[in-house]
């Protein structure tokens, strides 16, 4: 094996889709004294530029035939790329077929993830699964002790100073390169089976892949001591990974985990109303809607000021200058909107480290998906939870009925109750959240903990009393016992809403009825963990 050594490189089989930079690359290569073959496309941009470039057909000595599917499976490529060059009876088979090694293969593949993007059709779909570049790739990068393999237009400068310096590429070099190889048809392979198991709707498919693109290594993770990335997974789904940047320092793993529950947060509401929701360590700790986007940051903030010193800001429209300069008064880590005028992006400059991230749109609550979380040796998937308050049964199993704007606020409640960490209690008055029990082992403590919040935010408004008193309450799992909805009785609510099931259903229905309140069920949990 030729494992550390220097290989020249005197051949490069070149045949790319995406043809950023290919033009230079294969000149400059050309003028480095490689031998250049080549296939469709890619050999008619390099014979544009002067460069001596053979035709695929010519080396293999078979046309591309059934509408391009078979050009480069033929032992002349395949055995130029596999053969161990120090082998004396592969040398002997290449002498005896007239094989010549290549030394260079430059592949990138049909947009398999560009096609499913727009929403091709099924036959065109299949169409754009890539065959002859994987095979190359894979044959390449296995033969990295004697071939480079680069599938990347980024990596095309250090491949051509280092062939410029030395007549080959150093064998570390080729390892990382085939490394990064193997990754990429493996991502690639994983974009295939995953639209295969969507449109035939095969969830439960045997094996299963999960892929992304490195989009930037952080600092740090979650804590100083450990590595962290983050990987687009190329779905289109408004939100992190698709928003632009418009200032502020780079996002952190933290940034983004929380930036996410935000936005996703923010997403269930009507775009039509304004809506404003505020996150720390993932958890809102204020939700509202209002007549502008401004009083609904207000509301918000009302919620619990203290918690959102650091927080996120998550709007569901334009962010303006007014709700700019209010935002800018609290230190913020993270403003994520669809938009924002140029007079709030000047706003925004004044705070270098602040960071303002722009959408586009808002991500569609309803819209199907996979979550994936990893647990000691597997992962646990699921589908999204895309359903919410609005899909849900609405039956009152109280006496009292609900009136007109507790619905409203008992909606409202039910759908922020969907992103706040298990056990959940959210009560909500007017449009706004007035107290969030976030993550408490018992539903009780839920109830207490927010209640005991809206006291802390009623003084700091110059409110006498708790921002709970006249509120409704929403739950996002059955109350096991009366006790954790009483409590939430004792802090002020008058209506109730959760999704029921429990055994003590009627136990709790009697407890409301005796209290005087209104209670609603839904027949829908909500669990986050």
């Amino acid at each position: 094996m030729s494992d550390g050594k220097l290989v020249p490189v005197k051949r490069a089989l070149l045949s790319v889709f995406d043809k950023t930079g290919m033009a230079d690359f294969a000149k400059d290569l050309a003028g480095l004294g490689v031998e250049l073959v080549s296939t469709g496309g890619t050999h008619k941009l390099i014979s544009a530029t002067g460069a001596a470039v053979r035709d695929i057909s010519d080396l293999t000595g078979f046309p591309e035939m059934m509408d391009g599917r078979v050009k480069t499976l033929h032992p002349k490529v395949h055995g130029g790329l596999l053969s161990v060059r120090d082998n004396p009876t592969h040398k002997a088979s290449m002498d005896e077929h007239e094989i010549g090694a290549i030394d260079l293969v430059v592949v990138n593949l049909y947009p398999f993830e560009e096609t499913i993007a727009k929403g091709a059709s099924y036959d065109e779909t299949i169409e754009n699964i890539d065959i002859g570049g994987p095979a190359m790739i894979r044959s390449a990068a296995k033969n990295h002790a004697y071939v480079t393999v680069v599938v990347d237009p980024a990596d095309y400068a250090q491949v051509l100073q280092s062939i410029r310096e030395t007549g080959g590429v150093p064998y570390a070099l080729r390892q990382r390169l085939a490394a990064k190889a193997y990754a990429r048809t493996a991502a690639y392979d994983s974009v295939i089976s995953s639209w295969f198991a969507k449109t035939l709707d095969y969830a439960e498919m045997p094996y299963r892949s999960f892929a992304g693109r490195l989009t930037e290594v952080m600092r740090y993770g979650e804590n100083p001591h450990q590595w962290a990335a983050f990987y687009a997974t190329g779905e289109a789904r408004p939100g992190v990974a698709t928003a632009r940047q418009v200032q502020g320092k780079s996002l952190s793993y933290n940034n983004l985990n929380d930036t996410d529950a935000a936005f996703e947060l923010v997403s269930e509401f009507d775009p039509a109303v304004p809506a404003v929701a505020i996150i720390k360590h993932a958890n809102p700790c204020g939700v509202a809607t209002g007549a502008s986007v401004i009083e609904a940051y207000r509301l918000a903030l009302r919620t619990d000021p203290t918690s959102a010193f650091g927080g996120i800001v998550a709007l569901n429209q334009t962010l303006d200058e007014a709700t700019a300069a209010e935002i800018v008064k609290v230190f913020t880590e993270v403003i994520v909107a669809p938009d924002a005028t140029d007079a709030a992006v000047q706003v925004i400059a004044s705070k270098k480290n602040l960071r303002l991230l722009l959408t586009g749109a808002l991500a569609d609550p309803k819209a199907d998906g996979l979550t994936v979380k990893s647990l000691a040796g597997g992962l646990l998937v699921q589908s999204r939870d895309n359903r919410n308050v609005d899909d849900a049964a609405f039956r009152v199993v109280t006496k009292k009925q609900p009136t007109e704007a507790e619905v409203r606020d008992l909606k409202l409640a039910m759908k922020v109750a969907k992103h706040v960490k298990s056990n959940a209690i959210i009560y909500v008055k007017d449009g706004a959240t007035v107290g969030i029990g976030a993550g408490q082992m018992s539903r009780v403590d839920s109830s207490r903990v927010a209640h005991r919040k809206s006291i802390d935010a009623a003084e700091a408004a110059g409110i006498e009393g708790a921002l709970t008193k006249g509120s409704v309450v929403a739950s996002d799992a059955f109350f096991p016992f009366p006790d954790g909805m009483l409590a939430a009785v004792e802090a002020g609510a008058t209506a109730v809403i959760q999704p029921g099931g429990s055994m003590n259903d009627q136990a709790v229905i009697d407890a409301a009825d005796a209290a005087g309140i209104a209670m609603v069920m839904t027949g829908m949990r909500h669990f986050r963990h």
